[in-house]
């Protein structure tokens, strides 16, 4: 293992209890009925989003901290993969959160473009990083 990679898995396995968080509100928010959650399909539906779109890029993450050392890519794209799919992450979930922050949202704000930033970082990073691995030498 690199000291990048070490460096970088650390870091998002630090990131975890947020989302770990993120759980937590959503089953308070479901438990008490005074929260008002249960009456706003938009903003269950985005925050279930959310919190999904956290967890399994996060693991993805992790994973292409692995590949990215068995990619041939230069040094700036390599460390655009190692940040941008992390970074994603955190993009992608705080725009379903934030978009429908106020518990009577009826429609998404303008926070909602944070997905689809997140959503090209994370499809310029993967695709980089896929390029990379194809372009490795054989062992």
């Amino acid at each position: 293992m690199t000291r990048e990679e070490r460096m970088m898995s650390g870091t998002i396995l630090i990131t975890v209890p947020t989302i770990q968080y993120g759980g937590y509100f959503l089953l308070i928010s479901l438990m008490n009925k005074s929260s008002g959650y249960m009456e706003n399909p938009l903003r269950q539906n985005f925050f279930r989003a959310g919190h999904a779109h956290a967890g399994v890029i996060v693991i993805l993450s992790l994973v292409c901290q692995i590949l990215a050392d068995a990619a041939v890519l230069p040094i700036p794209l390599l460390w655009f993969v190692r940040i941008g799919v992390p970074l994603s992450a955190i993009l992608i979930s705080a725009g379903f959160f934030f978009s429908v922050l106020p518990p009577t949202s009826t429609e998404a704000s303008e926070a909602v473009s944070l997905i689809y930033v997140g959503a090209l970082i994370l499809a310029v990073g993967v695709v980089t990083l896929g390029v990379g691995l194809l372009r490795s030498r054989p062992s």
